[in-house]
């Protein structure tokens, strides 16, 4: 073989080689991709179950929808369906819930099908559950329920990370406004926790209903747990309802 030709032979065997080992990387890096998204999915999935496993109690005994003192409600309380949600607004699994849930809950109670009520408490023990929960009160008194209630999607459309860091009572403010609260009557309340007493009522009050974990869902009195994911979960509500 000449002198060319064996060098065009070692070319041809370096570049098939090459080639061989970048397909051998791109598979590497697929599969690196592939795991890393699986081992994402089942670390979601197995805190939102361990976050069920703390509530072993299929018993709630809580006030039914509208009578309690520390909540907001939807819809007509004649309809004939109750859904109450216990949540934590810092809770990622109580976020994805509301995701999944709330237009079409807001709907079927505007159709009267199902009368619902939210009750915030601080199940975390962060500084973030008990000021967002005491801004939430504050909202509801200075600007009635319907406020309160965009006020509350407001904080769950934009939900903080659970592990920090946490916003600000400005911030706070800012989503208060854009849910058509008055600044001025607002502000002062969120900027010194006004109602961080009510937050330790409504805590004390969840935990004395028997309420561990969150969210925990009531149909019509009565825990809901028809679900192994938040997304089962909400479905299977949903079609309850309907």
């Amino acid at each position: 073989m000449s002198s060319k030709a064996s060098r065009d032979a070692r070319a041809e065997r370096a570049a098939l080689a090459l080639r061989d080992q970048q397909r051998a990387e791109r598979r590497r890096s697929v599969l690196m991709i592939g795991g890393v998204v699986l081992a994402m999915v089942l670390i979601v999935t197995a805190g939102f179950l361990v976050n069920r496993a703390r509530d072993t109690s299929n018993d709630v005994s809580a006030p039914a929808a509208g009578s309690g003192d520390y909540g907001v409600t939807v819809g007509d309380r004649t309809a004939p369906r109750t859904v109450v949600v216990y949540e934590d607004f810092l809770c990622p699994y109580c976020g994805e819930l509301e995701k999944a849930t709330h237009e079409e809950l807001a709907s079927l109670a505007d159709a009267g099908k199902v009368y619902v009520e939210y009750r915030p408490f601080d199940l975390l023990r962060t500084d973030y559950s008990v000021a967002a929960a005491s801004a939430f009160k504050v909202v509801l008194d200075a600007s009635g329920p319907e406020v309160a209630k965009k006020f509350h999607d407001e904080l769950y459309a934009d939900q903080p990370d659970e592990s920090g860091p946490y916003p600000d009572a400005d911030w706070l403010v800012e989503k208060a406004v854009a849910a058509g609260a008055t600044e001025s009557d607002v502000r002062p309340g969120i900027e010194d926790d006004s109602q961080k007493a009510w937050v330790e009522k409504a805590t004390k009050a969840a935990d004395a209903a028997g309420v561990t974990g969150t969210p925990t869902v009531l149909l019509d009195g009565k825990r809901f747990t028809d679900g192994t994911t938040i997304d089962d979960l909400a479905t299977n509500l949903l079609a309850q309802l309907k």
